[in-house]
């Protein structure tokens, strides 16, 4: 006997020869399969083979172009099958052994020819047409294509147990999905108490007991993170999650990934194995329904909006599925057949205060197990049922469902502290709020987690209150506000028109200044010598903000006149010494206009000798004409004589040589209040200027300006005892390497990485000083 098979280009057999030799030595085409036989047969065979009465109720069948017979190993002497629980149906022959005249499928080939003097059997290797495999098809059931369906399928993680999703990207979602893109989906997932069967009862509900997702008989939890699976005959995306009351570690992060998924899904199923409900499931579901409204509505509205998703996500929650297994007691409603078990967990919800308004809705099936296994075909129905419903949440492409469970990751992620985590909910609002909190008050934001990433400032739900060391109240333009404008206005030592060392002088004579960049200066805090109101009072309205982590924006002191003294006086004291007196007479001329009479020209405006024209230098002395108020230089302004007139008493004093030549003419002078312009109150002009300028340079000058640093270093500064190394290339300070603050951010660099000068006027500092080089590349205003 012989076999021989003729094979085309691609593989696939279109006819088979006779395996038998009895008449045509195995050269015809066969025609006939015979299962008692275990041969493919050709007419002329097939008619002399049966023959004998004993033989000719074999059981012959027709062949069809394509055919590949069955495996003879996996039948037993009755033809029954014996390998049915391997597949569920007959399988295959892969080849036929020569020596053995049998046809094996893989895994009889495997167990009967791996070893022995068979493994050496020459065989004929058949190759299944699609043809064959269409007529397996057709003979199949429903029921058995739906199984063959799923052999396939297996599950992945989808979400670890620190919330970090496992899938790099929507494709590769798609792709372990093994799903087409345009496939459109619904998700169903399950929740419930560790070792309550949640992956049992997905295997058996959706895959026919097959091992989709990991079950085990040990006591640790099996699940862990959040697993999913594609349903090829249902078009459902199946996801098992973690048992609550089984975590001992990130127990917050976990309990807030259970909302993530049920957000995403369009059915919830909660297993439950007790034999009577537990409150805790009502607990867990009318705080999952809370968080959902409080915290997932709005976000999954913005998801829409963001991504640009043609499918609209539904706000409204998915439909629950309570599926119930007792053994010892009866199922809920079954005592009263009138009574509707759903109606009677709907009052259990309101007996506990808990409100499931979020699910769209709220079903119950029940088992009572009297002997395992467990019956889940109530489960299936109930289930095949609502994914029919496409009334309140519709089917979706799977990329439409990645990129939503991203975005609500994206938005509720990072660990949770010890200290806020609350016991009284399942779904506290700590576990999707920002966890920062005001420094002042200490009131926490009410944003929702990672807003800051978008741009949304902190907010809280109530006021703050003042803490000096913040300093937390901010002042509004009055003048402004009334405008319908809110602008924000700081204390400062100097107005943004003046220059260094002019502002530092008149910081000594006027105070501090509030000045509006719509208004100018609106407040000098000594602009008269008595009777200065308060600038809340007038100019100004006030308000307390809160002060966040992370945030300098109330480590801000704009009233930094201390240390900029200290670099007015650095640089005065260069100037005087290397280069000129320039700075020094600058501040001189500003403080002589301050007390100068009113008739006295502005030094300022006096640029050359009234008399002789002489252009005056940087170095030059202007003098004033007692009589008559005009600048001179010193030759033209030697000579002195009385001027009463102009309030100066019996005493002679500097006038130009015109008006000592025009001594006995007397000025037409406009009588002047005594109080205004009197020798007294001159005198007293003149010692206070010099009081609170003058003679705060000359203290300064003659103490050690080591000593007076840490008083007059603004309070955002890093103190100089805890700067070892530059902020920026982490060079260690020494000797012969300098430490300069940046006056942006108050950190400590070398000269290298701080040679930068930019006005910062956010920290009061309206003239270019010193920054760093990271600050100075910030757009804007500092």
């Amino acid at each position: 006997m012989s076999a021989h098979t003729q094979t085309v280009e691609k593989g696939q057999n279109t006819t088979l020869l006779c395996q038998e030799s009895y008449v045509c030595s195995g050269t015809d085409e066969a025609i006939f399969e015979c299962d008692e036989c275990r041969s493919l047969q050709c007419q002329r065979c097939e008619e002399e083979l049966h023959q004998p009465e004993r033989l000719r109720n074999h059981e012959r069948t027709r062949i069809k172009p394509g055919h590949v017979p069955y495996c003879d190993s996996c039948k037993g002497a009755n033809g029954n099958i014996m390998h049915a629980s391997m597949t569920g149906s007959r399988q295959i022959a892969a080849v036929r052994c020569q020596v053995c005249k049998i046809n094996l499928c893989v895994e009889c080939q495997k167990r009967t020819h791996a070893g022995g003097n068979r493994r050496k059997h020459p065989v004929t290797v058949y190759h299944a047409g699609k043809a064959q495999e269409q007529e397996e098809e057709e003979g199949m059931d429903e029921e058995t294509k739906r199984r063959k369906m799923t052999e396939k399928v297996v599950s992945f993680l989808l979400v670890d147990e620190t919330e970090e999703i496992q899938v790099r990207n929507e494709e590769d979602f798609i792709k372990k999905l093994d799903c087409s893109p345009e496939q459109h989906l619904k998700v169903v997932s399950i929740f419930g108490n560790t070792g309550d069967g949640k992956s049992h009862t997905l295997n058996h509900t959706f895959f026919y007991g097959r091992e989709v997702f990991k079950t085990s008989p040990a006591q640790e939890s099996c699940t862990v993170g959040v697993w999913a699976a594609y349903d090829p005959v249902r078009k459902v995306v199946v996801i098992d999650t973690e048992g609550l009351l089984g975590a001992t570690v990130n127990l917050s992060q976990r309990t807030r990934l259970l909302l993530k998924v049920l957000a995403i899904s369009d059915l919830v199923i909660y297993r439950t194995r007790a034999d009577r409900l537990h409150n805790d499931l009502f607990k867990f579901l009318g705080d999952a329904s809370e968080a959902y409204l409080k915290h997932f509505t709005k976000e999954l509205k913005a998801t829409t909006a963001r991504c640009g998703l043609d499918v609209p996500l539904s706000t409204l929650g998915p439909g629950v599925i309570i599926f119930h297994e007792t053994v010892y007691t009866k199922l809920l409603g079954s005592d009263h057949p009138s009574e509707v078990p759903e109606k009677l967990i709907q009052d259990r919800f309101r007996k506990l205060s808990c409100f499931p308004e979020a699910f769209s809705s709220i079903h119950y099936k029940g088992t009572r197990t009297y002997n395992p296994p467990t019956d889940f075909s109530g489960l299936r129905r109930a289930v095949e049922q609502q994914l029919e419903n496409n009334t309140t949440r519709s089917p979706r492409q799977p990329g439409v469902i990645y990129k939503a469970l991203k975005a609500l990751s994206d938005r509720f992620s990072g660990e949770i502290p010890d200290d806020q985590m609350a016991h009284s909910s399942f779904f506290p609002d700590e576990y999707f709020t920002c966890s920062s909190v005001c420094l002042s008050c200490g009131c926490g934001c009410k944003k929702s987690m990672n807003h800051a990433k978008e741009g949304v400032p902190h907010e809280s739900k109530s006021r703050c209150r003042y803490s000096h060391q913040y300093d937390n109240r901010v002042y509004t333009c009055k003048a402004c506000y009334e405008r319908g404008m809110e602008v924000s206005v700081v204390p400062k030592t100097s107005a943004s028109t003046d220059s260094p060392w002019l502002g530092l002088a008149k910081y000594a004579w006027s105070g501090y200044v509030i000045e509006c960049p719509n208004c100018g200066v609106v407040y000098r805090s000594r602009q008269y010598w008595f009777g200065n109101q308060d600038p809340v009072n007038t100019v100004v309205r006030t308000e307390i903000e809160h002060v966040w982590p992370g945030t300098d924006g109330f480590l801000k002191d704009n009233n930094n006149a201390a240390q900029r003294l200290l670099d007015g006086m650095n640089f005065m004291a260069q100037s005087v010494s290397e280069l000129s007196l320039g700075p020094t007479k600058a501040v001189t001329s500003w403080l002589t206009d301050q007390i100068a009479p009113a008739y006295w020209r502005p030094n300022s405006q006096i640029l050359s000798c009234k008399k002789c024209n002489t252009p005056f230098k940087d170095n030059d002395t202007k003098h004033h004409c007692r009589a008559c108020g005009e600048g001179f230089c010193d030759g033209c302004s030697s000579k002195t004589r009385p001027v009463p007139e102009r309030g100066w008493g019996p005493a002679p004093v500097r006038v130009c040589d015109n008006c000592y030549d025009n001594r006995g003419i007397q000025l037409d002078v406009a009588e002047l209040p005594s109080d205004e312009e009197g020798g007294t109150l001159i005198a007293r002009k003149v010692g206070e200027a010099v009081q609170n300028t003058l003679g705060a340079v000359v203290t300064a000058m003659d103490i050690p300006l080591g000593l007076v640093k840490d008083a007059a270093r603004p309070a955002y500064w890093v103190p100089d005892h805890e700067i070892l190394h530059c902020h920026n290339c982490r060079k260690e300070f020494s000797i012969k390497l300098s430490k300069h603050h940046c006056r942006a951010c108050g950190q400590g660099f070398c000269d290298e990485c701080s040679h930068d000068r930019r006005a910062v006027p956010s920290r009061g500092w309206d003239h270019p000083v010193r920054v760093c080089f990271n600050c100075n590349k910030k757009p804007g205003d500092l």
